[in-house]
């Protein structure tokens, strides 16, 4: 082991990051929700602070004019009351004028001062119209304003009944406050949808061309934004596909025509009077251009590998590493059961097993080992090699086009091949919702691992 292998196995392993917990959405949807509902509650709550404020001033507007003139005709009432029937004269008093009537003598004090300019301020109103021995005193729980009125040498304490109860106003306005609060919640959820719904379809359709799938066209109505949004999307979208299109039309075009002068060389190879070794090796690479190109037709014909009939893999895998059997390769192959099937036509399930089994003989070593087996949701196949294995930084770089492998995993018969192998491999599992994975081998080598959706049988 070298030093710097001996260092990386002794250096501790970096703590997992973690990610601060955030009571802010994340979603467009549950920030537009967040705000609105933040709207909403300030909204309410500001119209119970203003209406408890303005409750002083109803009450200080129920004390007009006519008000104070019928206190004053109350406190000249009061004058004159005196004599055994005292307090029938007072009750009389009280029914008359609709009020309570409390001499000082019997309650010196009574409630408590009121707090507030507008209070304050009718505190002074009536003092200047009743005198100056005019009081305003608030009872909560008698529901009562009381107003000390001085007739001849008695005071009385005057009590009128509040515009509304103490407790009636808060539970309507809370009621009220709770209806309207919940109809703007509800009108809110629904415009936030309606405001995600866009962005939410235009994410689905991102990821679908992020697998290599072809989404349909977005609707370009709604909000100016969004619709500008969708309209740049369908036109990349549009564009997209006609570059596919060209791709493949230029694959097709170049392959065709490449087989023509191809197929007379090897003719007249066959028949030149060369030496038997110079004549099979030219034959050789002649047919590894014809390898080539058949790989140039697969990779510009790939999107039309997708199909909905369920096929049995275990028969399709089956026949595939027969064919090499045949030719004189040593394959091992091994199936779990139960049946595993997926949606896929054969020839395309046929196509990976063959160019991951072509890999696996032209770039690493025997014994080269197929096998499928169910898990989970998922039907999943191995083609592995003992070769010198793939670096995990090559992993990603080799499932794209025209890339090959490094000189730690060359070829064994020397070729150069086209580096298209991996790539069709990986375009058809994610056309069928699957994934390819390159791992490394217990022992060393490879393990090709393609991963597809497990359907039920026909």
């Amino acid at each position: 082991m070298t030093a710097d292998a001996a260092a990386s196995v002794a250096a501790p392993a970096p703590p997992p990051v973690r990610r601060r917990r955030s009571l802010w959405p994340r979603s467009l949807f549950g920030r537009l929700m967040l705000l609105l509902v933040t709207v909403v509650a300030l909204a309410a709550l500001t119209t119970i602070v203003v209406f408890n404020r303005d409750r002083a001033a109803l009450i200080a507007r129920q004390f007009n004019d006519t008000k104070v003139v019928q206190m004053k005709a109350l406190r000249a009432a009061l004058e004159g009351v005196d004599g055994p029937n005292r307090r029938e004269q007072l009750a009389r008093l009280g029914r008359d004028y609709g009020v309570r009537i409390v001499p000082e003598r019997e309650r010196p004090t009574i409630g408590f001062a009121p707090k507030g300019a507008t209070m304050q301020g009718l505190e002074e109103r009536l003092r200047e119209d009743l005198g100056q021995g005019t009081e305003v005193r608030i009872a909560p729980r008698a529901r009562q304003l009381f107003v000390r009125l001085q007739a001849g040498d008695d005071a009385y304490w005057i009590g009128f009944p509040l515009p509304h109860s103490e407790s009636d106003i808060p539970v309507r306005t809370l009621a009220w406050v709770i209806a309207i609060m919940v109809l703007l919640l509800l009108a809110a959820f629904a415009f936030a949808r309606y405001l995600a719904r866009p962005l939410g379809d235009l994410r689905s359709a991102v990821e679908h061309v992020g697998r290599g799938e072809t989404p349909p066209a977005l609707p370009e109505s709604g909000a100016s934004e969004i619709a500008a949004v969708n309209r740049g999307f369908n036109a990349m979208l549009a564009n997209l596909r006609q570059i596919e299109r060209d791709r493949a039309i230029l694959l097709a075009g170049v392959s065709h025509d490449l087989r023509t002068p191809l197929a007379r060389l090897r003719l007249g190879i066959e028949m030149s009077q060369a030496d038997d070794a110079m004549r099979e090796g030219m034959v050789s690479d002649i047919d590894e251009m014809n390898r080539i190109i058949d790989q140039f037709l697969d990779f510009a014909r790939v999107e039309t590998a997708v199909a909905s009939n369920p096929i049995d893999v275990d028969a399709e895998l089956a026949a595939a590493v027969e064919r090499y059997t045949r030719a004189g390769r040593a394959l091992q192959f091994a199936a779990d059961a139960p049946a595993a099937f997926v949606r896929m036509k054969p020839a395309a399930l046929s196509r990976v097993a063959g160019n991951l089994i072509d890999n696996a003989l032209a770039y690493g070593k025997p014994p080269v080992e197929i096998s499928a087996r169910v898990q989970g949701a998922d039907v999943v196949i191995d083609v592995a090699d003992r070769g010198p294995g793939i670096a995990p930084a090559d992993v990603e770089r080799l499932k794209q086009p025209f890339t090959r492998a490094g000189e730690a995993r060359a070829r064994e018969d020397g070729a150069a091949g086209a580096g298209l192998g991996l790539a069709i491999v990986d375009r058809i599992a994610r056309l069928h919702g699957g994934t390819l994975d390159l791992l490394p081998r217990d022992g060393g080598g490879t393990i090709a691992r393609v991963r597809l959706p497990r359907t039920a049988p026909p």
